[in-house]
């Protein structure tokens, strides 16, 4: 008997870290990729902003690919570059701060510098290929497309390497550490906020 419900007590317990794990998973990845676009969108808008333009339309919405029409555009070489730079380095910065005051869940900012480190190079570097996006406006006014490819080659390895051995934090890898149930309902939370106010607050064109 004693055996039976230590195996039961142990079944539950797994059932319990891996639901934990999935939700933290499910909700956090598309999370990041919805923080990722409204800080690349804010630094386009604070540019924009700042160099005397017009913010029109900002568009983040999870069925689409975000976007800040600005118009006048007095500097749109600076509008432009201030959308990865700025995405890049707050996120960077958040993290920086949660892990030099070691506040709890510094791990999912971390990850999330790390995504948007990765996201942000790549979407820089791959549409310098097509001259699409901000990319785009970045060449035809007159940034060399050797910067565009310098900017992913420097913030892509650095994204992979913030993630390096994140893994058990996660609840990966031989050495996982337990994912509890706090931190998997506030991941879940901060997704569903986010998706309710893109879904709810911003045009998909």
């Amino acid at each position: 008997m004693m055996l039976e419900t230590c195996v039961a007590t142990g079944l539950k317990a797994l059932r319990m870290k891996r639901l934990n794990q999935a939700l933290l998973i499910i909700s956090f990845i598309p999370f990041c990729w919805l923080a990722f676009m409204a800080i690349h969108e804010l630094g386009h808008v604070v540019a924009g902003l700042l160099t005397g333009g017009s913010v029109n339309r900002v568009v983040i919405h999870p069925l689409a690919l975000s976007r800040t029409d600005v118009s006048p555009n007095p500097s749109p070489l600076i509008t432009a570059w201030a959308g990865p730079v700025i995405g890049v380095l707050l996120p960077v910065t958040i993290w920086s701060v949660f892990w030099k005051c070691k506040l709890p869940g510094d791990h999912l900012t971390r990850f999330f510098a790390g995504f948007c480190l990765i996201a942000n190079g790549l979407y820089i570097g791959i549409g310098s290929l097509e001259k699409v996006g901000d990319a785009g406006e970045m060449v035809q006014h007159g940034t060399p497309i050797w910067m565009l490819w310098i900017f992913g080659i420097i913030t892509v390895p650095l994204g992979f390497l913030t993630w390096h051995q994140l893994g058990p934090r996660f609840g990966w890898g031989e050495s996982e550490d337990q994912v509890d149930a706090t931190t998997a309902l506030i991941s879940v939370v901060l997704f569903a906020v986010l998706l309710l106010a893109t879904t709810s607050l911003s045009p998909r064109i």
